[in-house]
């Protein structure tokens, strides 16, 4: 049941209009909620400022250029050589901030973000337009340069921003991988973490009893990039259940600052906009005081191994903010090793993929407009909705669905002459080699038989491959394929848990596979 509410948001603003209104960030509401009790902050507080500054990958700005003479009707546009969605009206596109150069020698490294911090820094780009030609819109093409001002409109509309909670990453491979948190080393060599935690806007409007949000909803007026915005309703993937609440939202490019939007390039992953978000939430009662007092050891931060290539990552651990801020930590992991549950501690080192610095700068800019009386609050129009975070219905093809047994294998202590004669009768390309048990111990291929009879090499053993890529029958398909791309191999050994070859994948056998996918 919520508390009865002892103020108003009307009364606030009309605090606020006289000089009156007493604004804190979430930051300082932590202190003043320790010293005199939530009840108490409730009647001295007007306002808390939060803030949050990281990558917010689903963002991105319709843009209307305006009608050249003589019109043209849109069909393709490019800024920068960076695409822009046009399946809307003659002259408006959406901008996405992820979408990456139609240059291939560009490509991830200049994208929709980096267009957008252009744009707000007063750069000019250069607009190619194509179009398909009527009565009314008789142009065909445009190649033209323009800047923010140029367009009649930049609306910034991000479907998903400001997650309320971010599980941190780690790695259990034995090979570094790349991903949208960041570099993640071999074997548990570090841990990735985003988010401004008790900073956030939704963790200090969040009511853990009810799974909603005291304050926060459609048409709550907010920091966005450095201009005015607004929430326009729940984030895509929302799911306040799980304390995983997301927030769309929108504002006017031109009203916005670089300091507070800021294009990167995340290393083989992809481009994507850091995006500054401030929500002012007025302390209308004793419960919205206590919310706001939340601190980083409060929220609860699971450690998800990214090296599963999976859509359900195992969650191995878990830790708060504010041992993840100390950058490092001691932590308990559970792991799943040759399908065996075991709990090892280990000491790892963290970092974290957003700004906090930056966060508090919102933060507090945004307490500063409150009190120089330049923003005043909105009342919501309505509340944020359940929202749903469901997976995607898709098939999946395993590496254990296509595996061909039993196994051809041979021992190491084989003559070249026996292996080629076992690959000829076989006709096959590829031949583990494993020990007098069956574990794997190398592979041979028909090109390295070709190259010994050259060298007149007659070991198994001075030809085979010991650093071997194998696979697993729960292994997807399409992960199988990217490896054999990534280290240029055209078959790969399939082991079972305790690494005993159990079959053999082949390049051959991915492509037939592919082709009856594409029928």
């Amino acid at each position: 049941m919520k508390t009865e509410s002892i103020k108003t948001v009307k009364e606030i603003n009309e605090k606020i209009k006289n000089n009156e209104a007493v604004v804190i960030t979430a930051e300082e509401m932590i202190k003043v909620v320790e010293e005199i009790g939530p009840e108490k902050a409730s009647r001295e507080v007007d306002v808390v400022t939060t803030g949050t500054f990281g990558a917010m990958c689903s963002s991105g700005v319709f843009l209307n250029f305006g009608h050249s003479d003589p019109p043209i009707k849109i069909m393709k546009a490019y800024l920068n050589g960076v695409e822009v969605y046009s399946g809307l009206a003659a002259v408006d596109g959406y901008l996405g901030a992820t979408q990456i150069n139609i240059d291939d020698d560009i490509d991830i490294n200049y994208g929709g973000a980096h267009v957008i911090e252009d744009l707000v820094k007063g750069k000019s780009v250069e607009l190619v337009a194509e179009g398909y030609t009527t009565d009314c819109y008789p142009r065909k093409k445009i190649i033209t340069s323009i800047t923010l001002d140029d367009l009649n409109q930049a609306i910034m509309v991000n479907p998903r921003n400001c997650y309320q909670t971010y599980p941190s990453a780690t790695n259990s491979r034995e090979e570094k991988i790349y991903t949208y948190m960041g570099t993640l080393l071999p074997e548990f060599g570090n841990i990735n973490y985003s988010g401004a935690g008790q900073l956030n806007p939704l963790q200090n409007d969040y009511n853990r009893e009810t799974k909603t949000y005291n304050t926060i909803g459609i048409g709550t007026k907010i920091f966005l990039g450095g201009g005015v915005g607004y929430i326009i309703g729940e984030g895509t993937q929302h799911n306040p259940e799980t304390g995983y609440g997301t927030l769309m939202v929108k504002g006017d490019l031109k009203e916005m600052s670089p300091k507070y939007l800021k294009a990167a390039t995340i290393p083989k992953y992809g481009c994507s906009l850091f995006v500054g978000i401030g929500v002012p939430i007025p302390v209308i009662n004793e419960e919205v005081a206590k919310a706001c007092a939340i601190r980083d050891r409060d929220i609860e931060v699971p450690i998800v191994d990214y090296g599963v290539p999976r859509r359900d990552r195992p969650v191995i651990g878990k830790t708060n903010y504010e041992d993840l801020r100390k950058g490092q930590i001691t932590v308990e992991l559970t792991i799943n090793e040759n399908e065996e549950i075991k709990k090892i501690e280990k000491t790892i080192k963290t970092a974290s993929v957003s700004s906090y610095k930056l966060s508090r700068d919102v933060a507090r800019e945004l307490k500063d407009w409150i009190l120089r009386g330049d923003f005043l609050l909105s009342e919501p129009c309505g509340s944020l909705g359940r929202g749903s975070s469901k997976p995607m219905k898709s098939k999946i093809k395993l590496v254990g669905d296509i595996l061909k047994k039993p196994p051809i294998v041979a021992n190491e202590d084989i003559s070249i002459v026996e292996a080629s004669k076992i690959l000829i009768e076989n006709n096959i390309n590829h031949l583990p080699i494993v020990d007098d048990e069956g574990y794997l111990i190398g592979i041979i291929t028909s090109w390295d038989i070709a190259k010994a009879v050259s060298q007149n090499i007659t070991s198994i053993s001075d030809i085979m491959t010991r650093n071997i890529i194998s696979s697993t029958v729960n292994e997807p398909i399409d992960v199988l394929s990217r490896k054999m791309s990534r280290y240029d191999i055209s078959g790969v050994p399939v082991v079972d848990k305790h690494g005993k070859v159990i079959g053999i994948v082949t390049a051959e056998d991915l492509s037939r596979l592919l082709g009856r996918r594409k029928k």
